[in-house]
């Protein structure tokens, strides 16, 4: 049972940035992908980004790329998104994934990642 643990969201003007972090600390990732995904009110959940925990193969939405990036630390079973010149259509709960069906659905679709965190609120105000 992979339990992962958000943290970093919060209200931020735009133009800031934000870290988001996800641990799983009883667990190690490897083997897996981990991704973000967000969730707009009334929309469904969009990929954001991914990392590949083997390789470190990184994946981006096209609206974040330059903006964010996805890392991985594999001492402490973490994985963060950086967040930078955020914008209030950023807005939106942040949700941290993990699986190891990337190669079946694809690293962008919600499908592959068969465990989820409890989702961290990013609220961006211009």
């Amino acid at each position: 049972q992979v339990t992962l643990v958000e943290s970093g969201g919060g209200s931020v003007q735009a133009g800031g940035s934000l870290r988001l972090s996800c641990a799983d600390p009883g667990r190690t990732f490897s083997g897996y992908g981990t991704a973000w995904f967000c969730q707009a009110a009334g929309k469904e959940r969009e990929f954001v980004a991914a990392i590949t925990w083997s390789g470190g193969r990184t994946y981006y939405a096209d609206s974040v790329k330059g903006r964010f990036t996805i890392s991985r630390d594999s001492a402490t079973n973490t994985v963060y998104l950086q967040m930078n010149s955020l914008k209030p259509e950023d807005t939106a709960v942040y949700y941290c994934g993990v699986g190891d069906e990337l190669l079946r659905f694809g690293v962008r679709s919600p499908a592959a990642f068969g465990s989820w965190g409890q989702g961290t609120q990013v609220t961006v105000f211009s």
